[in-house]
């Protein structure tokens, strides 16, 4: 018989072959879970843990003019340098980030934002330069052994063929910010996307960038390859190619002839609303988007006082002027509000309220003027009278606003603005003061609050043109295919506004805007025998003394049995440059360019007015 010890003993021992034969079938359960029943699993996780996936970016469309042989944005090839943080060892971040700040030519501060301490335990390779050439690359490749987690991979950039006016309609890439992620992540952008930041390259962001490619590779515990034949590899898809409305021999005509002074230039085909030409001076050069180091001139841009990045055909507005007297025409003869052939007398000066309100000619004044002398001499008296006593403010304000006045036009581009139409109620809300007849006599002119943009302008022509047909104002043509460069979609025509005005209301005003030019205040720089052309002036009052914005807005050919060769050419000045009255000379200039196939040099020559001296004083 066992003793109480032995058997102590013996229980002790059937105890612990329990727990092991236990441990052993709990450990035989589990290795035939993971490898049988779950083994599809943890293959899976395994090949995870072994394999690296890199994306491959795609090629953004590219960008052309209306014939799709003039390139205006390509693609080039470069490279971007990313460091994987994980990869560096401990100590050794501060003297790879000098190296590379010296061998990428970038500064240190730039790699030091990018690769903060905190992320040093990420295994994800972080870009820290883009736009490298492959000299450069052709130097880190030789001191990789010396450079621990520095990669490259191919990065396609943007370049601008044009870097002078186009700036403001193509716009600009860069990264893709915080906020922009939170905005566009449920469409598929990713960090680290490139993304367009203005103009077309925002507005058809989409269609340009394409799809991203990506390639899967088995490495070993340092990152290097070990067997081609498992690698993945999902080749990228490259976005559509845009074809403008933008006509590349008008638009170099319009440049040069706006040159630089600080305005805008809109050429547009009426029936169509296609923009053939679109300038803002001054302008940028977009390609400094795409450099690793930006600061310093993009700041510079943005302590311009000029503000080139304003694109002022679109995002900035002005006081009309006397082309507003093309609004007041139309409500004139549209309400029979005073009969056209009767006659204001203007005497150079009249008296209303406690003020003298003096005409743009002087004592003894235009003499007596009807409706049609009245716009071809864009007489004063005679709008501020007829506005006043006749017309009145509540119809004022609804034909500016029929015309397209206060609101955007839709233009295919980002940040556009609307511009201002002032009403009495508006006054009363801001200024707690009653609207006057001094209001709307300053209204009848295209002064006092009123604010208007160049695109604005030319739908206003446009409108007298169509007679009473605003089409959309757009920039896109087509997008095609990249490489077959077959059609995929073409834009049509879209109305934005159909008056009820009587189409003999805008043929009777567009007799008077031709007035202007053939017997008017445009008919020295405006009477070329390359075209008719129908027009009105304005000068805008800035409160400065012998500054003032110029203004001219007009179509050409007047008269003609094929509307579609029609175009709308408005040209603004502003009143910070030396005041020469150009806008007349420079539209005189693009419609010689135009309808006599000339280029800037040519039709300046031909019109004698090439090397034109400033003209002191204001001119309607």
């Amino acid at each position: 018989m066992f003793t109480e010890n032995e058997e102590t003993s013996q229980g002790r021992i059937v105890i612990l072959q329990i727990i092991c034969i236990a441990a052993i079938a709990i450990y035989v359960l589990k290795l035939f879970s993971m490898q049988i029943l779950e083994g599809d699993v943890y293959r899976s996780i395994a090949q995870n843990i072994t394999r690296r996936t890199s994306v491959i970016p795609a090629q953004r469309g590219e960008i052309y003019d209306r014939t799709y042989t003039q390139p205006l944005v390509l693609n080039t090839d470069s490279f971007a340098v990313s460091v994987t943080p994980a990869e560096v060892p401990k100590g050794a971040m501060p003297d790879l980030i000098a190296r590379l700040a010296s061998l990428l030519d970038v500064s240190r501060d730039q790699i030091e934002k990018k690769l903060p301490s905190s992320i040093y335990y990420l295994y994800q390779p972080i870009e820290v330069a883009v736009n490298i050439p492959f000299k450069t690359i052709a130097v880190l490749a030789e001191q990789v052994n010396t450079l621990p987690g520095v990669s490259w991979q191919s990065k396609p950039m943007r370049n601008y063929t044009e870097t002078g006016s186009l700036s403001h309609i193509i716009g600009y890439v860069g990264g893709i910010t915080k906020d922009e992620l939170t905005m566009l992540y449920n469409k598929g952008y990713q960090a680290g996307d490139m993304i367009g930041k203005n103009g077309i390259e925002k507005q058809y962001d989409e269609i340009l960038r394409g799809r991203d490619g990506w390639e899967t590779r088995t490495v070993d515990v340092r990152g290097r390859g070990v067997a081609e034949d498992g690698n993945v590899r999902q080749s990228p898809v490259m976005g559509q190619n845009l074809a403008l409305t933008i006509d590349s021999r008008i638009q170099t005509l319009a440049e040069k002839a706006l040159g630089k002074r600080i305005g805008a230039v809109v050429v547009m085909r009426p029936t169509t609303g296609e923009i053939l030409a679109m300038v803002s001076y001054p302008s940028y050069n977009p390609n400094i988007f795409s450099q690793s180091d930006l600061g310093a001139e993009y700041q510079a841009l943005l302590d311009d006082p000029n503000k080139p990045l304003i694109n002022r055909a679109i995002q900035s507005s002005y006081p009309p002027a006397s082309t507003f007297k093309i609004i007041m025409s139309t409500g004139i003869y549209a309400e029979d509000a005073f009969p056209p052939d009767q006659t204001v007398d203007c005497p150079g000066e009249i008296t209303y309220g406690d003020r003298l309100w003096r005409c743009w000619i002087r004592r003894p004044g235009h003499g007596p003027m009807n409706l049609h002398q009245a716009m071809a001499q864009s007489c004063d008296i005679y709008y501020w009278t007829v506005g006043r006593d006749y017309l009145g403010i509540e119809n004022i304000v609804n034909y500016s606003r029929d015309y397209g006045y206060g609101d955007l036009t839709g233009i295919d581009l980002p940040g556009e603005i609307s511009g201002f139409i002032p009403t009495p109620q508006w006054k009363e809300r801001r200024y707690h003061d009653r609207w006057d007849g001094g209001d709307t006599m300053n209204m009848s002119i295209g002064q006092g609050y009123t604010l208007v943009t160049p695109i604005q302008m030319a739908d206003m022509t446009s409108m007298v043109v169509n007679k009473g047909i605003i089409y959309e104002p757009h920039l896109l043509k087509e997008i095609r295919d990249p490489v077959t460069g077959a059609v995929v979609q073409s834009v049509e025509p879209k109305i934005l506004h159909q008056s009820t005005i009587a189409p003999e209301v805008f043929e009777s005003v567009a007799d008077d805007m031709r007035g202007v030019i053939s017997e008017g205040t445009a008919q020295y720089p405006l009477n070329i025998k390359a075209v008719q052309i129908a027009g009105k002036t304005g000068t805008g009052e800035v409160g400065l003394v012998d500054q003032w914005h110029s203004w001219f807005t007009s179509f050409a050919p007047y008269k003609t049995d094929n509307p579609d060769e029609r175009v709308v050419v408005t040209v603004l000045v502003e009143a910070v440059n030396q005041w020469e009255w150009w806008a007349p000379y420079a539209s005189a200039i693009i419609y010689q360019g135009i309808f006599a196939n000339q280029t800037y040099e040519e039709a300046a020559r031909t019109l004698g007015i090439q090397n034109t001296q400033p003209i002191e004083g204001r001119r309607e």
